[in-house]
């Protein structure tokens, strides 16, 4: 029989964006776990959303030089003078170029109390300047129900509980099916996997955690999803991406 779990969101929200949520929902942030580093060019389209005291809360990645994809519940009750982005970096250390938001646009039919529709893009102040290391994402056109192969990146916690890398850490995972992913959950978690969600299995012990939210889902060069919620962490139960096919047309109608 199946178990009612608390999902976790994968961000550092504020407490006025966690009152509105449903208890079952747990909120914290995390990193990727049972990962490994991620080398120079791998990603080159991640970046790290912070706040505006350099504090990271959230991955995303660039679609083009003013522009960031990332998921919803991240930038909800944070105004743009908030947050930064940082791209061109391994390390939440140190490295990349600094940038200031001057707005984000939310996808117009997320809905927080759902999670549904768990996109937005973030524009910025100042263009970002594309090198052999930094560059824009190739989004997924097509719908892909099943896959090996698939990788996630971000940065947070390595455990739950546990300590942070502050290198940027990447898994491979398995893109499983719509109805795989529902059976994996209780009927209340399973609503909240819609047909525009893409689910990934990873063996116990290695997926993604709070923190790593916005950040990508990539299979053959393209992003396949954005990481929106899961079990805390990494303890047999599917991740939850939004699926980029299902929004690629809204997002380049927003970027252009």
């Amino acid at each position: 029989m199946l178990r009612t779990v608390s999902i976790v969101v994968f961000a550092l929200i504020g407490s006025t964006l966690a009152g509105a949520l449903p208890n079952r929902i747990y909120l914290g942030r995390g990193r990727i776990v049972g990962g490994s580093n991620a080398i120079e060019g791998q990603f080159p389209f991640q970046v790290s959303l912070r706040s505006s005291d350099g504090i990271h809360f959230c991955g995303g990645t660039i679609i083009d030089n003013r522009w960031i994809l990332t998921a919803a519940h991240c930038t909800i009750g944070r105004a743009p003078t908030q947050m930064v982005v940082v791209a061109g970096t391994l390390l939440l250390s140190s490295g990349g170029t600094t940038h200031q938001v001057l707005r984000v646009v939310y996808h117009p039919h997320f809905s927080l109390t759902r999670w549904e529709n768990d996109v937005s893009l973030v524009e910025l102040t100042t263009p970002i300047v594309f090198t052999n290391n930094v560059g824009p994402v190739e989004l997924e056109a097509s719908f892909v129900n099943e896959a090996s192969g698939a990788q996630a990146a971000g940065w947070g916690l390595t455990s739950n509980p546990g300590s942070a890398s502050n290198h940027l850490q990447w898994i491979e995972a398995t893109i499983i099916s719509l109805a795989a992913c529902r059976e994996a959950y209780s009927p209340d978690n399973a609503d909240h996997v819609y047909d525009n969600t893409i689910c990934t299995s990873s063996p116990v012990g290695i997926g993604i955690c709070s923190g790593d939210a916005g950040g990508p889902l990539m299979l053959g060069g393209r992003q396949q999803g954005i990481a929106s919620w899961g079990v805390p962490c990494a303890v047999g139960y599917p991740d939850v991406f939004a699926r980029v096919s299902s929004h690629r047309s809204w997002i380049l109608e927003t970027v252009a």
